[in-house]
């Protein structure tokens, strides 16, 4: 008989948005003419811009042409799309990468969940806490996490507290781990580290031999001049450094699906036997025996957000969400309320009111006030008593639940 997968039966029966999801649908049961305002899931509002809509079509055109078909396309993505990858993502920043080291995907979040496949399942790991759920969850998985303890907390996860006494800066690790993540900007917090800041990440990863998974999903909501853009803007990061890269949140390209992870050639790991081998080739092996490649269409898409036009429609929608973040974050200080975020990322990390826990509070706000949040104890335990809320709504959707919170202050 076939046997589960034990570990799957660790995690936790439902996924943190699919249970504001039951909470949502039964508020909408029992209060069917209340009208709800959705500042909880990171999804867009703005539609795409209109010169990936213009590079689709034409690329739909190329596919009903006999002469311009493209069927299965490279496992690591179009020459296109990666040649304007490394021109505008990383030169400018003053990082060489080469073309074999770029690796075109449906998104952040499969390859932020599939990237531990290339380690040993008994590699400890370190996460910063809150943290994205699908670090851990992925972990939970293959039984790197090790056991869950009577707190919640997994035995083989070192935490890193991001907490306001820290101002959301976690310190390094007091002992060697072999693998860290690493989200900057940060989802949940909405937090960013300086140079000088991530440059502590790097120097530990090459004193300890640690591989870093560093989230860029957000880079593209940076305002201030000395947060990096890249892990890779730091000396020697390319010795010890995955980074992943979305453009859903960058390009509205939520429903359509298409991201990159860069894996530098100088990156290796261990045998048990002390060879090391690098995970390059290997994630190239993993992506062509388990993926058919990003679609044609998507990719010319994402083509266009590096054209001059795209650049600016780009430009535009993130200043719309930053306007909004700037708003809320006014807002919610005004009315009070300790918040943090909202400056180089489009997510404001709201304090609950004193004594009120994340649910507590998340239930404050969907049945006085008709708001969806994200209770933050859902991002790890350093997240009670917190509450997300994302600034990727409609800009009259987040001024008026300004307006409602503002009222029951």
């Amino acid at each position: 008989m076939a046997l589960v997968n034990e570990h799957f039966l660790k995690l936790q029966s439902n996924y943190l948005f699919s249970d504001i999801a039951k909470k949502v649908n039964a508020f909408k049961v029992t209060h069917p003419k209340q009208p709800l305002i959705r500042l909880g899931i990171g999804d867009v509002t703005r539609p795409l811009p209109p010169a990936c809509i213009q590079a689709m079509h034409k690329a739909v055109d190329e596919m009903a042409d006999m002469d311009t078909f493209h069927g299965y396309g490279p496992e690591q993505g179009y020459e296109f799309l990666i040649e304007a990858i490394i021109k505008h993502d990383f030169a400018p920043l003053g990082v060489s990468l080469s073309p074999s080291e770029i690796f075109v995907s449906d998104g952040a979040k499969s390859d932020t969940g599939n990237i531990g496949e290339l380690l040993r399942w008994d590699n400890s790991m370190g996460v910063t806490d809150p943290v994205y759920p699908v670090y851990v969850d992925s972990n939970i998985m293959c039984g790197r996490s090790g056991v869950r303890e009577p707190d919640g907390t997994w035995s083989n996860v070192t935490y890193l507290p991001c907490t306001a006494e820290n101002h959301f800066i976690p310190s390094v690790p007091d002992h060697r781990v072999d693998l860290i993540y690493l989200c900057y900007p940060n989802n949940p917090t909405g937090t960013a580290l300086t140079h000088e800041q991530l440059k502590v990440w790097v120097d530990y990863a090459l004193k300890n031999d640690t591989l870093i998974v560093f989230d860029a999903a957000y880079e593209a909501y940076i305002r201030e001049p000395d947060i990096p853009h890249s892990i890779y803007e730091i000396r020697g990061a390319k010795k010890v450094a995955i980074e992943i890269r979305s453009f859903s949140k960058t390009a509205g390209f939520t429903g359509v699906r298409c991201g990159y992870t860069v894996i530098p050639k100088e990156i290796t790991a261990a045998t048990l036997g002390g060879e090391r081998i690098p995970l390059n080739p290997l994630w190239n092996r993993h992506q062509c025996t388990k993926f058919n490649g990003t679609s044609y269409i998507t990719q010319r898409g994402a083509e266009a957000v590096y054209s001059p036009e795209g650049q600016r429609q780009v430009r535009e929608t993130i200043d719309y969400y930053m306007e909004n973040a700037r708003i809320m974050r006014t807002e919610l200080q005004n009315s009070g309320f300790d918040v943090y975020g909202g400056t180089n990322a489009p997510y404001l990390w709201l304090k609950a009111p004193e004594g009120m826990s994340s649910w507590k509070f998340f239930d404050h706000l969907l049945y006085n006030m008709n708001i969806v949040g994200t209770p933050g104890v859902g991002f790890g335990p350093s997240g009670e008593g917190y509450l997300r809320l994302t600034a990727f709504g409609r800009r009259d959707d987040c001024i008026e639940a300004m307006q409602r919170i503002r009222s029951h202050s």
